[in-house]
């Protein structure tokens, strides 16, 4: 059983004014990512929100108030999936978005406390995209690398490989497997996943995107931006040269750009626990379902 919100109306010149705010910061986070694309041109750092994730860029645009919030004369979205008529006016249908996904509602809820939960951890350096390319005939970017491949291949060696996150190790050259100081899976992600890792702070942008209407959409824009925040220095940290369209790298591989790594790691964290602290709340509000997510294992999501 879902527990009865206590729900606020807002008036048509509120809402609307809301909304078109929304789609106007949503076209200038990805008017550059728009005009590439009807050039035909690709952008190896800015690209891969697109890419990766295969969400378009007019998933950003459309505005949604979350549950609890009632939106007068909307009439028009009465017809939107996960909407429902209310006395009030229009608003999101939690219920029956938590019913029909249930699967992915719980389970992604789940991760993201587990994940919330954990220390983080600061110690890896950005290493899994090197890993990407260790002892690789090719890499997974058509960008010179920095240290030439016997270098790259060297920073590897001397280092201990500490990642975390499923979905960066299972980008790992074969021969760099084995050299992860824990092998992981998907149905162990659940159990290792930590707010310190930079993919697991992107990902926060991709859940974000498969709870569709119960993410207020401020909250949607914030992930966005902070996965954009963070591809930046993933790929500065990478072993990629990447000069040529306008980055400076943060060399790792000394002690130096160890600690430039580090603090702005810090800082990307504790901006994705604050936004992972308030996906969870939006998304759950009004559900008093007995265990809810806290109890159950990552499904498929």
């Amino acid at each position: 059983m879902t527990a009865l919100l206590e729900t606020d109306v807002l008036p048509p010149a509120e809402w609307t004014v809301r909304a078109d705010a929304h789609a106007e910061r949503a076209d200038a986070l990805t008017a550059a990512h728009r005009a590439r694309a009807s050039r035909g041109q690709k952008h190896p750092v800015e690209d891969f929100l697109f890419t990766y994730y295969s969400y378009k860029p007019a998933i950003l645009r459309r505005w949604h108030p979350g549950p609890g919030i009632v939106l007068a004369e909307a009439d028009e979205r009465a017809s939107w999936r996960w909407y429902r008529v209310a006395p009030d006016g229009t608003e999101v249908d939690a219920e029956a978005f938590r019913r029909d996904r249930g699967s992915l509602y719980r389970g992604v809820v789940n991760l993201l406390r587990a994940t919330a939960a954990r220390p983080a951890q600061f110690g890896c350096f950005g290493l899994h995209e090197w890993a990407m390319a260790y002892r690789a005939d090719e890499v997974r970017h058509a960008v010179p690398l920095r240290l030439g491949r016997d270098g790259t291949d060297a920073v590897v060696e001397s280092h201990d490989l500490k990642c975390t996150h499923f979905d960066a190790f299972r980008f790992f050259t074969p021969e760099a497997v084995p050299r992860n100081r824990t092998p992981l899976a998907r149905e162990g992600q659940i159990d290792v996943e930590q707010p310190g890792c930079l993919h697991a702070g992107m990902d926060v942008y991709k859940w974000a995107v498969k709870l569709g209407p119960l993410v207020p959409g401020e909250i949607l824009l914030d992930a966005f931006e902070l996965a954009r925040d963070i591809r930046t220095l993933d790929m500065e940290a990478s072993p990629y040269d990447l000069a040529d369209w306008g980055y400076s790298p943060v060399a790792i591989e000394t002690p130096d750009g160890k600690a430039q790594y580090v603090a702005r790691q810090r800082g990307l964290s504790e901006r994705s626990q604050a936004l992972r602290t308030a996906l969870v709340a939006a998304v759950t509000e009004g559900d008093d379902t007995p265990g809810g997510a806290d109890f159950l294992r990552l499904e498929s999501v």
